[in-house]
């Protein structure tokens, strides 16, 4: 998990808990930004996975070019 996945995560969980005490206190504004924080954190997951597999593929193909040129 990289900085980004765990930023997400974090950031999803921080809207789930403003969303909820929106609805315990019956504050719709607070609500509607306990949502907007989760698509917040949902979005830099999706760049932290994005990152993740980037780096993956790239670790990969420069593994297989060092192990080419061994030969």
């Amino acid at each position: 998990m990289n900085k980004d996945q765990a930023s997400g995560n974090m950031k999803k969980a921080e809207g789930e808990a403003k969303k909820e005490y929106g609805k315990m206190t019956n504050n719709q504004s607070k609500q509607a930004e306990g949502r907007i924080d989760q698509v917040k954190g949902t979005v830099q997951e999706k760049i932290g996975d994005a990152k993740e597999k980037a780096s993956k593929e790239f670790n990969r193909e420069f593994d297989k070019q060092v192990n080419h040129r061994e030969r």
